[in-house]
């Protein structure tokens, strides 16, 4: 990189620009990475998509919801970044009939519904504005695009401008809420090359979502971090095809970064809700893989003597082992982190 700005000087659309612009562009404009026909799970694997079990986890926090609701006669259901309704299918379907019968899913996602979706499932741009019930967001949070920060040769956090070829270049000095969102989320220490991703658009995105929950509760599931383990260089980085790659802002791949999930986990909070009168409980971070345990996806194996009585259900209940172990897995699915915003209900997993 080198350090330029271009502060008073005009910037051509195509452009370099900062990350958050140019990823935003990426994915989500015309003929962008979400909007290709694939849709998601054509280039990388999530929780929904290595196991039935997630959705049929998710089903019973729904179901818990519903009783911490005292079970209403509309209960919702909400798979924000729904992809092609991957999720909200699984847990439509996984529900007790007395649940199944009240519940209403809604997916929420800037493509185009695909076709033979479940005609149940209501398909909309933006989130409903109330929500009775669940709202889960997985995988979501990690692709509302930020700006990057890096520290410059005298020590001070300037923008990363990108190209759309990938190549980079130092910008403005980061000022404002970005400089206050890294004063306190996030610190760089005066140390040439440092980078940050700044979250502030994450907070934004979360608190309008738990925005939506009357009552009920609000789950963001992502890669994560918090203040206390920030990479020093930053999570930025590009999926194409299943592999790991160079983020490139030109719509040929998906461009992520880790979530600071304890910034999210302030926003509500920290920033105004439209209706000041609803009642927030401490919003709450834990791993997957507790998570999950709490909702009886352990990764146990079966006991031996079922191979000889019913040798059937003991293939099917080690297959069953061997997906909720990958689900839960140190060092990988398990070590996702799980935010856990409660409205007006105690916490269903507490």
């Amino acid at each position: 990189m080198t350090d330029e700005t271009t502060e008073g000087s005009p910037r051509e659309e195509r452009g370099p620009r900062g990350w958050r612009a140019a990823a935003e562009a990426a994915l989500y404009g015309p003929g962008g990475f979400y909007r290709r026909p694939e849709g998601p799970a054509g280039h990388f694997r999530t929780s929904v998509h290595a196991s039935p079990l997630f959705a049929r986890a998710v089903a019973r926090l729904l179901c818990r919801v519903d009783e911490a609701l005292g079970r209403p006669a509309v209960l919702d259901f909400v798979d924000m970044g729904a992809g092609r309704g991957e999720l909200v299918t699984g847990v439509l379907g996984a529900l007790p009939a007395d649940v199944a019968a009240r519940a209403r899913g809604y997916a929420v996602e800037i493509a185009d519904r695909p076709a033979g979706l479940d005609a149940r499932i209501t398909w909309l741009s933006e989130p409903p504005g109330a929500v009775t019930g669940l709202l889960f967001a997985n995988e979501w949070l990690d692709n509302v695009p930020v700006d990057v920060a890096e520290v410059d040769p005298a020590g001070v956090p300037r923008l990363v401008l990108v190209a759309r070829d990938g190549s980079e270049r130092l910008g403005e000095r980061v000022t404002g809420g970005d400089a206050d969102w890294l004063a306190r989320w996030w610190p760089l220490p005066a140390e040439e090359g440092l980078r940050a991703e700044i979250g502030l658009p994450r907070d934004l995105a979360w608190a309008a979502a738990v925005g939506r929950v009357v009552r009920g509760l609000a789950v963001a599931v992502d890669y994560a971090h918090t203040v206390s383990t920030r990479p020093a260089f930053g999570t930025l980085t590009g999926f194409r095809e299943g592999r790991e790659t160079v983020p490139v802002p030109d719509g040929s791949c998906d461009i992520t970064a880790h979530v600071a999930l304890d910034a999210c986990a302030a926003a509500p909070t920290d920033h105004t809700l439209p209706d000041a009168a609803r009642t927030l409980t401490s919003a709450r971070l834990l791993t997957q893989r507790a998570a999950l345990r709490a909702l009886d996806v352990t990764g146990a194996r079966p006991p031996l003597a079922l191979a000889s009585t019913d040798p059937t259900g003991y293939v099917r209940a080690l297959a069953s082992a061997g997906e909720a172990a990958e689900l839960t897995a140190p060092g990988g699915l398990g070590d996702f982190g799980w935010l856990l915003q409660p409205v007006g209900v105690a916490d269903p997993l507490g």
